[in-house]
């Protein structure tokens, strides 16, 4: 992160827990917190849980500014398998976003391949010569005034993936600082993640956790 990346995470509350057995806990991320810990600033969601569970392993991130579900394995035979089905695309991510305009489809997918800008973390570009392939599928859940609100899946996991193919679109998700989403009064990234399914690593039970995002569309509802 840049020298002068100011870190002032929410504390209220604390570590919001929405499953937890003895393989992994799920818990919902505020906005404004980072999944791992930086190379400067401890303080972070597995941080968090290692102080409760003593016990925590990342098997996958979700960006500082975004809201929403975190696996997190609490034993290293459970990280091992949570990881392997993040590998293989067999876990089910959905986020609910809120973009900039009016958007026209009521559905459709964004085919952009994306590559990292060096020097820059995390941002990304959308590059045709030797990006990687990324693809995400929309729906519209309600417009009004000048915002639209969707649900998203990424079929693809790259860095930013959501943020900079809806930018790509032209309807950055408010609050976006990096992509053109923020202004004075919007100044949280209005992306959650909403839903999170996959196999339980110990019994391969289908787990499903669900989680509702902190934003709508009406500004004057929020």
């Amino acid at each position: 992160m840049c020298a002068d990346f100011h870190y002032d995470p929410p504390t209220e509350p604390w570590l919001t827990i929405l499953h937890q057995d003895r393989d992994l806990v799920v818990i919902d991320k505020p906005s404004g917190l980072l999944s791992v810990p930086g190379r400067v600033h401890r303080d972070s969601a597995l941080s968090r849980i290692e102080d409760k569970i003593t016990h925590a392993y990342a098997v996958h991130r979700l960006d500082m500014d975004t809201s929403g579900l975190l696996i997190v394995a609490t034993r290293r035979s459970a990280e091992r398998a949570l990881k392997q089905q993040f590998r293989e695309r067999l876990i089910d991510k959905r986020y609910v976003a809120v973009v900039w305009g009016l958007v026209a489809d009521d559905s459709g997918e964004i085919d952009l391949p994306l590559r990292r800008v060096p020097g820059q973390p995390p941002v990304s570009v959308v590059d045709h010569a030797v990006g990687r392939q990324a693809l995400t599928r929309f729906s519209v859940v309600a417009r009004a005034k000048d915002r639209t609100m969707l649900r998203l899946s990424p079929m693809t996991g790259r860095s930013h993936q959501l943020r900079v193919h809806l930018a790509a679109l032209g309807h950055p998700i408010v609050g976006d600082r990096f992509y053109g989403g923020s202004t004075p009064s919007e100044s949280r990234l209005h992306l959650h993640a909403t839903r999170i399914g996959f196999s339980h690593p110990y019994s391969g039970a289908p787990l499903c956790i669900e989680s509702t995002a902190p934003f709508g569309v009406y500004p004057d509802r929020e």
